[in-house]
């Protein structure tokens, strides 16, 4: 019906009234707070380019996943900086390494929390890249036993689901064989499906020091410009027997999370990635933009995509603004 009769202002009159007829609604349910973990007891290290996060020792790492599922957060995702490294990313299969540590740090403080380990092995490998080197490039399937031996090793310490980041094809079969036959079939998977070569990470590799030390990981993440290749990549992890599917980033590939959410039987992870929470923390720091609003609207914006949970820097302070 044309104006006069049919005016779309209605109800949008008052807050009670949007709030009748609002159609997405962002919860701390929907998010995942990534954690960094260092060896040692008491250490709060800064991240100069992510204001407000911190690399943590296991201890403070638990205090902080019990402060977020208190406000209602049901799960962590925890990267490593090792104290050593090498050319295969040994120490993250380490019993006694930085990630298994804060496992069970988080579990003896809150045990109900999921955890969620971040498997990759740039944080651990000399060189910074996600693989194996072999002549100069990563080679793919000299690496995928090396994941499942790091899944594993996370998953006997006490994580819950294994997030392969890496992109190497058929790593989500391996991974998934691998905690099979340790008898670790209950166990979930959350593959980065769809995980692009961005330039949006620059602030999460100083903070995890995994800035590859030559060359770059074009060659096995994704080309950004391209769409029809992230379903691919979905629809094979899916085969593989991916429990959740990721695509990362979040805010440059609203559009891939809608299609990938169209095509997805399993839930869609999608990460709010550390250079997206960086511009709008120094925006915000400059008084260019109201932070609270700014945040709430990317949040919901990705979850109006398609997203069922999101992986955000923002998780606490965004939990916290839900609870006033």
């Amino acid at each position: 019906m044309p104006f006069p009769i049919e005016r779309g202002r209605r109800m949008r009159r008052t807050e009670t009234m949007r709030r009748m007829v609002r159609e997405t609604m962002v919860t701390p349910d929907d998010f995942i707070l990534p954690l960094f973990t260092v060896a040692g007891k008491n250490i709060m290290q800064p991240v100069e380019a992510m204001p407000g996060i911190y690399r943590m020792s296991p201890d403070n790492i638990a205090a902080k996943a019990a402060e977020a599922y208190a406000l209602g957060i049901p799960a962590v995702i925890l990267f490593g900086i090792p104290e050593s490294k090498d050319a295969t990313g040994s120490s993250s299969w380490d019993e006694n390494g930085v990630v298994q540590n804060a496992v069970r740090a988080v579990k003896d403080k809150v045990s109900e929390i999921c955890v969620i380990c971040d498997v990759c092995l740039c944080e651990y490998t000399d060189h910074g890249h996600c693989g194996v080197i072999k002549d100069g490039y990563v080679d793919n399937d000299a690496t995928l036993q090396l994941l499942a031996k790091q899944a594993v090793s996370f998953v006997k310490a006490g994580a819950d689901i294994a997030a392969p980041s890496d992109m190497m094809d058929g790593r989500v079969e391996a991974i998934r064989d691998g905690l099979d036959d340790a008898g670790y079939e209950n166990t979930a998977i959350m593959a980065y499906s769809a995980k692009y070569a961005s330039g949006f990470y620059g602030p999460f590799r100083e903070a995890a020091g995994s800035a590859p030390q030559f060359g770059d990981r074009k060659s096995y993440q994704m080309d950004p410009p391209n769409a029809r290749e992230a379903l691919r990549e979905v629809r094979l992890d899916l085969e593989e027997g991916a429990d959740i599917v990721m695509v990362k980033p979040a805010l440059a590939y609203l559009d891939v999370i809608r299609r990938v959410s169209e095509i997805s039987d399993v839930p869609v992870a999608a990460y709010n990635v550390s250079g997206e929470y960086a511009m709008v923390k120094a925006a915000a720091e400059r008084g260019w933009i109201d932070e609270r609003r700014v945040v709430m609207e990317i949040l919901t914006g990705i979850k109006r995509a398609g997203a069922d949970m999101i992986l955000t820097y923002h998780a606490v302070e965004a939990a916290e603004w839900m609870g006033r």
